[in-house]
């Protein structure tokens, strides 16, 4: 049997949908997952470590591979560069390692168009009053920014048929099942698994 690639899975939803707990607790209960080190342009700050928590970068290499289309995705926040370099991922991926990638939906829709072979699930809260519960409780934000970022998040939700799968992040263990689930479901899926049947035929 031939080894199979990799699997790239891209989490992505509105704000306050609970991405980076589900991710971090996937990648707990499933060791062989790799995060996918996203790339930016910012000075390190404590503990930071490179390969680790981000590959640090200047300004002027970030933009050498905007050019040479070496990211899969790239955004500009606050005088910084950040996005996804392609050489880690499909370097994993040809080894045969599975990926996850954890991102905000237009990076999502930027990897899609790249690496459509991807598998893109879409994380959604329960309601719009637990997302809203969610974002208050995170204490860091005034309540106008918070009512913007509701406002965002419904318009969000309007992206989710751009997707292959979405998971509702009602409680914690049963949407990380889910997701252990579909990285099951999408091993076994014909196209994914080429195969022959030495000394036999079909």
């Amino acid at each position: 049997m031939e080894k199979s690639h990799g699997l790239l899975i891209v989490l992505s939803g509105p704000s306050g949908a609970g991405k980076g707990t589900l991710c971090q607790e996937l990648l707990r209960q499933v060791p062989a997952l790799k995060y996918s080190v996203s790339m930016t342009t910012r000075s390190p700050r404590p503990g930071e470590v490179e390969g680790i928590h981000y590959f640090f970068r200047q300004k002027e290499e970030f933009e050498a591979m905007i050019n040479g289309d070496e990211l899969l995705e790239w955004a500009q926040f606050c005088d910084n560069y950040y996005g996804t370099p392609c050489f880690a991922v499909e370097q994993a991926i040809q080894g045969g390692q599975d990926v996850i990638l954890e991102i905000e939906i237009q990076g999502a829709l930027q990897v899609k168009k790249r690496f459509p072979q991807g598998v893109f699930t879409f994380i959604v809260p329960p309601s719009l009053d637990v997302l809203s519960e969610r974002i208050h409780k995170r204490g860091t934000e005034s309540e106008e920014v918070i009512q913007k970022r509701l406002a965002t998040a419904i318009e969000e939700l309007g992206y989710v048929s751009e997707y292959d799968y979405v998971v509702i992040n009602d409680e914690v263990p049963v949407a990380v099942d889910k997701l252990k689930s579909i990285l099951i479901a999408e091993k076994c899926r014909v196209k994914r698994k080429p195969f022959v049947f030495k000394g036999e035929s079909i």
